[in-house]
């Protein structure tokens, strides 16, 4: 018994101290220009899909939860909503040449068809983020007809 009582005193210093890890934040912007939604003509509903199930991790309008405050989530966190900012940051949207911005919207359209966005872990502690089979065929078909 003693020996599991070390082993979680232990545990706690070690929780109590990764808290002290230098780890930059991703920075917000709630003044960009360049979006996505305010630069296309996107309807109300497609528009509030988006920014429900994609901003956060995929602009740099994100809304960091309660849980980001803390290690080891906190690394988590920062680790996917940089990711999602370097494969598709909508706040950055006409920054992208016209290439690009078709291969985006492609992109958006398969991973919207396949189901594989938003990632299953964000929409488990985000349960507005969760898109119906229809919401997804909605985007799907709003930025297909965009690229085109």
């Amino acid at each position: 018994m003693k020996i599991a009582k070390k082993i979680l005193f232990f545990f706690l210093i070690l929780l109590l101290l990764i808290q002290f890890y230098p780890l930059e934040k991703p920075e917000v912007t709630l003044n960009n220009p360049n979006d996505f939604l305010k630069n296309k003509d996107v309807p109300q509903k497609i528009a509030q899909l988006i920014k429900t199930s994609c901003y956060d991790c995929h602009s740099n309008e994100t809304k960091f939860p309660w849980y980001s405050k803390f290690a080891p989530v906190k690394w988590l966190v920062y680790h996917d909503i940089n990711e999602g900012r370097e494969e598709l940051n909508f706040s950055e949207w006409n920054k992208l040449s016209e290439d690009d911005k078709s291969d985006k919207l492609f992109d958006i359209q398969d991973e919207m068809s396949e189901g594989e966005m938003p990632i299953k872990i964000y929409t488990f502690m985000h349960q507005k983020a969760k898109l119906t089979e229809e919401q997804r065929i909605l985007i799907a078909s709003f930025v297909e007809n965009l690229a085109e």
